[in-house]
């Protein structure tokens, strides 16, 4: 397992890492056992943020008293320095600590820094010199602004989607990162659950100086991430092909199912009914066909398209069009 300096920090940490988004949707008592048995099977890093519901509060129960052991990074979407401090209070207090490792600014939409009028960039440099957090970060959905980001040279790392279906100019911002010096965290390393081989996806990743954060909520998904402490998982010939072949068939348009676009104003669950074609051919599960996504499908006729949607979609996505694309594909194939 290759191992990991996030940029000039000293955060050193193996290339397989925890994001704790999805534990948020399971009960405390499972997500507990989730998470001492990443840190068992090898995983020292843990990614979690205030938006992620009560994801904060069970790192907090499972890692109480072993704050040494790890890395905690935590994120704000906080527009003010008073909400600013409110979030990392409250983070703290969740996670049981008294000091992040990693606080970022979370899904911005331009590069905080010092003197531009907000006070954020002000915020985090006093939370440093206080002690509560070690190291400032920063995430984002948009290529323009993750560029920006590298260019200020005013953080220590970016998180930003990467996986085997990025670009070239997404690829040349991770090495972009590398010389300067800043380090790269890869969220959406699965896309959003669209690619569905783990072995493909590693050892794409272990071709750069990246962290991922593998998004986990269920314990046979963490054992299949674990495996990797035990082998190599290197780019060979063969799983260039299959990536190939996955990259022509998804490349395009397509929903990531970050859920940005929430809420519908007709109540459409936009972030799976915007991707159905895909899931139900790449994740297959009789689920996708009962009557309670039919009846989600069928919703998409309610769309009024009032744009909401697609003015709070970090890809500036079409969305109202995907929608109506996979409610035809939907209808004529799978009910």
């Amino acid at each position: 397992m290759k191992t990991i300096r996030l940029g000039k920090t000293d955060i050193i940490t193996p290339q397989n890492a925890f994001g704790a988004l999805p534990i948020q949707r399971v009960d405390k008592d499972m997500a507990v056992k989730i998470l001492r048995r990443a840190y068992e099977g090898g995983m020292t890093y843990f990614d979690t943020a205030r938006a992620y519901s009560d994801s904060e509060e069970k790192l907090g129960l499972a890692f109480e008293g072993m704050r040494d052991k790890i890395y905690i990074a935590s994120k704000t979407m906080a527009e003010t320095p008073e909400k600013f401090r409110e979030d990392l209070e409250t983070s703290l207090r969740l996670l049981k600590t008294d000091y992040l490792d990693l606080y970022q600014f979370h899904c911005v939409k331009r590069c905080y820094a010092p003197g531009d009028g907000t006070g954020m960039y002000e915020e985090m440099q006093k939370a440093k010199e206080q002690g509560k957090i070690r190291y400032i970060g920063i995430t984002a959905h948009k290529i323009g602004i993750a560029e920006e980001i590298v260019k200020s040279g005013l953080y220590d790392a970016l998180q930003f989607p990467f996986s085997y279906l990025a670009s070239d100019r997404d690829i040349a911002l991770v090495k972009v990162c590398a010389e300067a010096g800043m380090g790269f965290i890869a969220m959406k390393g699965l896309s959003g659950g669209l690619l569905t081989n783990s072995g493909a996806c590693m050892a794409f990743m272990s071709q750069y100086d990246a962290l991922p954060i593998w998004g986990i909520q269920r314990m046979e998904e963490l054992e299949e991430w674990l495996s990797f402490f035990e082998k190599d998982c290197v780019m060979t010939s063969e799983i260039r092909g299959y990536i190939e072949k996955d990259r022509k068939e998804l490349l395009g348009e397509f929903c990531r199912g970050c859920g940005y676009c929430m809420p519908c104003s007709v109540d459409i669950i936009i972030n799976q009914c915007a991707r159905m074609s895909q899931m139900i051919r790449r994740a297959p599960s009789s689920n996708w066909t009962t009557d309670f996504w039919k009846n989600e499908m069928m919703k998409i006729e309610q769309c009024v398209e009032c744009g909401l949607c697609r003015s709070r979609c970090p890809y500036e996505l079409d969305i109202p069009a995907l929608l109506k694309k996979n409610l035809a594909d939907y209808k004529e194939n799978f009910m």
